[in-house]
């Protein structure tokens, strides 16, 4: 199956939506490897962290003051969890927000394209593990599966031994087009 990243899609968004509290972004970089092959960055919490822990996630969390919106927030907590220099990433807009349902917060997905393969340096406090995953891999359709939750379909697919699933897995899919 070849990937289609449909970036003429992606949507514009300068701030967080005033009526979506609480909130958080996260980066969803992409970026060709030495082999001409995209990839994305995935990362798996630690056990110990204090939400999402042991989840597989695209780097990213809460805002702070001065972030500036979505963006800000992403390329500041991209940096801070995997090391991604803010000024490696060219912004090529945005997903559809998801609600996490585990913290009921709304995600904001920005999506980037990494100017050249990362060097990636995770921060031991809120990284355990980084996934690099090649986004036709991801895009495999026979590798998902799907159950019904509390009336909600929840996307799930192994991972490199991991589960990626939840909040991370719509967004990996609507990144694919394979929603």
């Amino acid at each position: 199956m070849a990937v289609s990243l449909g970036w003429d899609d992606l949507a514009v968004v300068d701030s967080f939506p005033e009526h979506h509290e609480p909130r958080a972004a996260v980066l969803a970089p992409v970026f060709e490897d030495e082999d001409g092959v995209l990839r994305t960055v995935l990362i798996k919490r630690p056990d110990s962290a204090p939400t999402h822990a042991g989840d597989l996630a695209f780097p990213g969390g809460r805002p702070h003051p001065g972030d500036g919106g979505p963006v800000g927030t992403a390329l500041r907590e991209a940096e801070e969890e995997v090391g991604i220099p803010p000024e490696s990433v060219e912004v090529l807009g945005f997903l559809p927000q998801v609600h996490t349902r585990e913290f009921v917060r709304w995600v904001v997905p920005v999506v980037g394209r990494l100017s050249r393969p990362p060097n990636l340096v995770p921060d031991e406090r809120e990284v355990a593990r980084i996934f690099l995953p090649g986004l036709e891999e991801l895009s495999d359709e026979a590798q998902w599966r799907s159950e019904d939750w509390a009336g909600h379909t929840v996307w799930f697919r192994e991972l490199d031994g991991d589960v990626l699933w939840g909040a991370t897995a719509r967004m990996v899919r609507a990144m694919l087009g394979l929603v």
